[in-house]
């Protein structure tokens, strides 16, 4: 039944396969792997755990380490994660996203973790201005669509460090 099908359809289309006509000019460069790391803003080398993860996907480690402290030197003391897309011909892009929570409220809250039991023990506080603050910067990489609901993703983090959050 199908061989028919086939054989009217290449006969309609003069002879050979009927494919939709569109002119490739480029193709896009093929991605072999991403890489999802956590790195202190400015101080990226090619120690461990960066280097092996890079050299892994044979990636020029200190042409990243190069074009990420750049990017991050403003950022000084804070961690950035930063998504590496790798491509086929070893080249790279990465993006970089805003600071995890957690880091942004031990850094507010003046702690250095949080609880271990955090229903029973809190450790720190942190107060509405600083709640807005945070989720203002983490904005763009939360799924909220405006500050309040930010805000209360932010809190909800708070909570499960043991940190509360003043009224």
């Amino acid at each position: 039944a199908r061989a028919p099908r086939r054989a009217a359809a290449l006969r309609s289309a003069g002879g050979r396969a009927a494919a939709p006509s569109r002119a490739v000019t480029c193709m896009a460069k093929k991605v072999t792997g991403v890489i999802k790391l956590a790195i202190d803003a400015g101080k990226a080398s090619p120690a461990p755990p960066i280097g092996p993860a890079l050299g892994s996907k044979g990636v020029n480690i200190m042409g990243f380490c190069k074009e990420y402290n750049a990017a991050t030197q403003q950022q000084a003391g804070m961690i950035i994660p930063v998504e590496i897309t790798v491509y086929e011909d070893r080249s790279f892009t990465f993006v970089t996203k805003t600071p995890p929570a957690s880091f942004l409220i031990k850094k507010a809250a003046g702690i250095a973790k949080g609880s271990g039991e955090p229903r029973d023990v809190k450790v720190g506080s942190i107060t509405q201005d600083q709640l807005r603050e945070m989720a203002t910067m983490k904005l763009p990489d939360l799924n909220a669509n405006d500050v309040e609901a930010a805000m209360n993703i932010i809190a909800g983090t708070a909570r499960n460090m043991g940190v509360t959050v003043e009224e």
